[in-house]
């Protein structure tokens, strides 16, 4: 390859990368900018500057929202499913990938096709189990709802980076006089915490947006998390384009940070999790 064909590669690449980066911004832009404006503005040309930047759909939306008590919620809730589904789901790959278990294929290919069911077809049976034991309207059922809806994907993902640690590794810890638990704790976790953290991420986020499950079991608005909540912005007859876009920011920074604290632990944890000779 001549150093003008590569130079014009990499021109290409910036484009088509400029190029994706203006369609994933543009929406982001729109959202924020049409935060600051008026239902009328807003109507009238979606794409124009605000006469008058103002902050007060986002007073509106934080009201009306109750975005404190429903953010808590949120937080809550993605905690909880992440500390359930990450332990349940580590300690099954791991068994599933490295003990020989007499029905792990099956159980694997169990996993696999649990990722494929629409998990919309659980609502209703579901949903007379947690009312009959009394359980709508509360986090804590939700969390583990959550976590059996997400756990499958979270086991066949971490399936792969249990795999892919050298056996050479397990059997000098077992040499060196290591129990079972010290060498999953210890030597194990550490090693695939890039999959760890890739399942936080993809999971959190899953759990931070989900709405249908939310709407359904979470009915009081002291348990009603913020996906839910930016629903009520909209009406039969009039929908408040500015308080709802001015939601919509609220709810989505925390997903942005989010994503970007875990991606740069997800690169610290692949140089760590790396095996040196």
């Amino acid at each position: 390859m001549t150093i003008r064909q590569n130079k014009t590669g990499v021109v290409v690449m910036w484009i088509l990368l400029t190029f994706m980066a203006l369609v994933t911004l543009l929406p982001l832009s729109l959202m924020v900018l049409n935060s600051f404006k008026t239902r009328m503005e807003i109507v009238r040309n979606p794409l124009a500057l605000p006469k008058i930047f103002s902050g007060i759909n986002y007073k509106n939306a934080w009201i009306q929202g109750q975005v404190s008590q429903a953010a808590i919620n949120s937080i809550l809730l993605v905690a909880g499913t992440l500390l359930i589904t990450i332990i349940s789901s580590c300690m099954a790959a791991y068994a599933l990938a490295r003990k020989k278990l007499r029905f792990s294929n099956g159980i694997s290919v169990y996993f696999l096709v649990c990722n494929t069911i629409p998990k919309q077809l659980f609502i209703i049976p579901l949903f007379f189990i947690l009312q009959k034991m009394g359980l709508i309207d509360n986090l804590i059922p939700m969390m583990f709802v959550y976590s059996a809806i997400y756990s499958p994907f979270a086991i066949f993902l971490l399936y792969s980076y249990f795999m892919g640690i050298s056996k050479d590794i397990i059997n000098s810890a077992v040499i060196d006089g290591a129990t079972s638990w010290q060498i999953f704790w210890k030597i194990v976790l550490p090693l695939v915490r890039p999959g760890i953290l890739t399942v936080a991420l993809i999971v959190g986020l899953w759990c931070w947006n989900e709405f249908l499950f939310a709407v359904t079991f979470l009915q009081t608005d002291k348990v009603i998390t913020l996906a839910v909540k930016f629903y009520g912005f909209t009406s039969r007859y009039v929908t408040e384009w500015g308080s709802m876009m001015a939601f919509a920011v609220m709810v989505s920074v925390p997903i942005i940070l989010f994503f970007i604290f875990l991606q740069n632990r997800f690169i610290d944890g692949m140089t760590a999790g790396g095996v040196k000779g």
